[in-house]
């Protein structure tokens, strides 16, 4: 059993990607859910998401079960949403140096020839890259919204535009539901999954969660349709088409990103930045997942982590297990709290 009770009334604090997809699984496995969200569904870090979905290369670390299930559970979702925006182009990964590379688990290593089949518009193809079939790629605001519709499908409350000002809690020291700018919202579990925000609403309960921001820049760039094909990974950016004429880049400077982009591609001369988004990662101390309940104040649970667009279907569904069934998902076991 889990170290901390849960109950089937759920108040899930954060309508970004992750929220919304623990409203949603929880919502359909049967629990009372109530949503809450500070803005729009995907408003805050998600809207500044590169959105790669890859379980491909995954081999260590706490979340890796997870991780590795990233594409099927989106394939899962996809499936019980129709239209769910999702573009499965495959990755394609190299660096400008170095010996062959080595293929983890969905990954293939493919010459020069291949490379340029499936990205032929680059100026000099790698030797070699790693090729991820089965990746892709999502429109992460998109996704969110979906999610929160499918949860108010299976009856979930949605409160948007509403502030979480504090956790409540009984006399006996159990969560009650949280507190709002609008009012109080009742619940006997409350999940926070609220980003970088999860830590301030943990500490006046007594509770560290250790998670940072983390800036990640995001480029949108004017491009000639169909320049990219595929979720290219390079030393210089992470590079995805978005639309006819547009691409976004996951890179650290706007100058270096432009220059890299028209020196890889043929016919990128034209190529423009139009803007530049700074997420706000939240970033776990070691990087993992913080997922499960905290064993000192009953009825609180917690859910952040990066990669969240990549991992949000997954986690939502074994969170939602854990929340309605009462039962440890041994897939989250390394993601606990009380391991830091």
């Amino acid at each position: 059993m889990l170290s901390a009770p849960v109950g089937r009334h759920v108040v899930v604090v954060g309508a970004g990607i992750v929220g919304a997809s623990v409203a949603y699984h929880a919502a359909r496995a049967g629990a009372a859910v109530t949503l809450v969200g500070a803005g729009r569904p995907g408003a805050g870090v998600t809207a500044d998401s590169f959105a790669w979905v890859g379980a491909s290369g995954v081999r260590t670390g706490p979340a890796a079960g997870i991780r590795a299930t990233a594409t099927e559970e989106y394939r899962r979702v996809e499936a019980e949403l129709p239209g769910l925006p999702v573009i499965w182009s495959g990755s394609l990964s190299w660096r400008a140096e170095g010996g062959a590379p080595v293929a983890g688990p969905g990954q293939e290593i493919v010459d020069a020839a291949t490379v340029m089949t499936l990205e032929p518009h680059l100026r000099q193809p790698p030797e070699w890259a790693v090729w991820a079939p089965d990746d892709g790629a999502v429109d992460a605001v998109a996704v969110t919204e979906r999610l929160v519709a499918g949860a108010r499908a299976h009856g979930a409350r949605v409160h948007l535009d509403t502030t979480v000002t504090a956790v409540r809690r009984d006399a006996a020291g159990r969560v009650a539901g949280v507190d709002t700018a609008a009012g109080p919202l009742s619940g006997t579990t409350v999940v926070l999954a609220a980003g970088v925000a999860t830590a301030a609403l943990g500490a006046p309960l007594g509770v560290r969660v250790p998670v940072e921001p983390s800036p990640c820049p995001l480029f949108r760039l004017r491009a000639p349709a169909g320049l990219v094909r595929t979720v290219v990974n390079t030393q210089d950016f992470d590079l995805r088409q978005v639309a006819a004429d547009r691409l976004i880049a996951a890179a650290d400077s706007p100058e270096r990103t432009l220059a890299a982009v028209r020196s890889t591609f043929r016919g990128a001369g034209s190529v423009e930045l139009l803007g530049t988004r700074l997420g706000v990662r939240p970033m776990p101390a070691d990087g993992e997942p913080i997922v499960g309940p905290v064993a000192d104040v009953p009825g609180l649970y917690l859910a952040v982590m990066h990669a969240a667009v990549t991992l949000a279907p997954a986690v939502g569904r074994l969170v939602a297990r854990e929340l309605v069934n009462g039962v440890a998902e041994p897939a989250l076991s390394g993601c606990r709290l009380d391991r830091f």
